[in-house]
């Protein structure tokens, strides 16, 4: 398995960073301990991945994962979500066993 990438989150990516001046930045996904369910997705745009990372390419846009979040975010696919309230990524990951009240936090 690996991580996915909508049609639509690339195209929202593309723009972030085309917006930003930074169009040769990687996508740097990574778990963090927090929550009320113990982990919380990360993101973040980098210059260059870490040495370890694992990369991944959607057209113009790399993603690079850390390699121990990418154990648990392994089969993640990530979209683009824009309703009234938020904006913003969303990921949808098969080993997630619960997901906090707010939506903010998972685990595992």
């Amino acid at each position: 398995m690996a991580i996915t990438m909508t049609e639509h989150a690339v195209q929202k990516i593309s723009q972030i960073l085309i917006k930003r001046q930074t169009p040769n930045h990687y996508l740097r996904i990574s778990l963090k301990g927090g929550g009320c369910s113990g982990y919380m997705y990360s993101y973040e745009f980098i210059e260059k991945p870490e040495e370890k990372d694992k990369i991944f390419e959607f057209g113009a846009i790399k993603v690079c994962v850390d390699i121990k979040s990418y154990l648990f975010l392994n089969g993640t696919e990530i979209d683009y979500k824009e309703d009234l309230l938020k904006s913003g990524l969303e990921f949808n990951t098969p080993s997630v066993k619960r997901t906090c009240g707010c939506g903010e936090s998972i685990s595992f």
